[in-house]
């Protein structure tokens, strides 16, 4: 079984910042798109929560959403500090973009 880093844990935010969404998907692109068309109706749709600022990668699913689970339980302050780590400035991500590995190694930093 070949294994590959396209299992992705994301959050998303809204445009100010006052919601956070923890996600999971094999596809990150594609899933960003649904957010931003608000393609599926729900809580990203209702808040607006569609910009990208944060995401490792996982080569098993099930590692994903282990991580995904995880962070979901996390309070608010420890889930803006992970994005604090890799993203201070809560820049808008391009999910095409080559930062899985900075993000990886931070999360695992702050994991200890």
């Amino acid at each position: 079984m070949r294994t590959t880093n396209r299992n992705k844990v994301y959050i998303l935010t809204n445009q100010k910042h006052t919601v956070v969404y923890v996600g999971v998907t094999s596809n990150l692109s594609q899933r960003v798109h649904q957010h931003k068309t608000k393609y599926y109706k729900g809580f990203t749709s209702k808040y607006n929560v569609d910009k990208l600022v944060y995401f490792e990668s996982f080569p098993h699913i099930m590692e994903a959403i282990t991580r995904e689970k995880q962070i979901k339980k996390y309070r608010r302050e420890k889930k803006d500090a992970l994005v604090n780590a890799v993203n201070p400035d809560w820049k808008e991500l391009n999910p095409d973009l080559g930062i899985d590995q900075l993000t990886s190694n931070v999360s695992a930093e702050s994991e200890r």
